[in-house]
């Protein structure tokens, strides 16, 4: 499988795009608020669920957040369960979002 996979952050858009062999078949929109990124939806097209695509922007996206200094409200279930398997982004949640998390 030789599939091109590029994410890129579409600023005009608010969300990052991923796309394969040069066509969007995913985003994750966020709403940057100071210094803080909230992450609100994560999609993929069906036809293209299951590839580990969705995991692929979610880290692109904390990545970035990380690179830029911002705190990340996970508004989207996707991007909440993510960085509870991958416990290496904790470190990013804002306070409130650190505070929902652990009462649920």
């Amino acid at each position: 499988m030789s599939d091109a996979i590029e994410v890129a952050d579409n600023p005009q858009a608010t969300r990052f795009e991923l796309s394969l062999n040069g066509k969007v078949v995913g985003f994750a929109d966020y709403i940057l608020k100071g210094g803080t990124i909230i992450l609100t939806h994560t999609e993929v097209q069906p036809e293209f669920e299951g590839r580990g695509l969705a995991a692929r922007l979610a880290r692109t996206a904390l990545d970035a957040a990380r690179d830029a200094g911002l705190t990340v409200i996970p508004r989207c279930p996707y991007i909440a369960s993510y960085i509870e398997r991958h416990p290496e982004y904790a470190d990013l949640l804002a306070r409130s979002a650190k505070d929902s998390t652990s009462e649920s």
